[in-house]
């Protein structure tokens, strides 16, 4: 049985159209049984409908720069767990 935490690190397979059959069937299963995770599909669904009708926005450099710098910073504490 999958766990949550796995379900959650493959929800972009799930919600990808071209995954391969079997592999959204055994992610589809926990979702049937989980409505923690059944709401978190629901909300993304949703949540991807919405931002798909709208146009690109551009992001400030500076922004761009704090965002880099954050993920930066947030790989090098996993590296570093690891």
């Amino acid at each position: 049985m999958l766990t949550c935490k796995q379900f959650l690190q493959e929800l972009n397979d799930y919600l990808d159209p071209s995954t391969d059959p079997a592999t959204k069937c055994h992610l589809e299963q926990h979702v049937n049984e989980c409505p923690n995770c059944f709401i978190v599909v629901d909300t993304t669904k949703k949540t991807l409908q919405i931002y798909k009708g709208l146009e690109p926005q551009t992001i400030p450099e500076s922004v761009k720069a704090r965002l880099w710098k954050a993920l930066e910073k947030k790989m090098a504490a996993r590296k570093a767990q690891a």
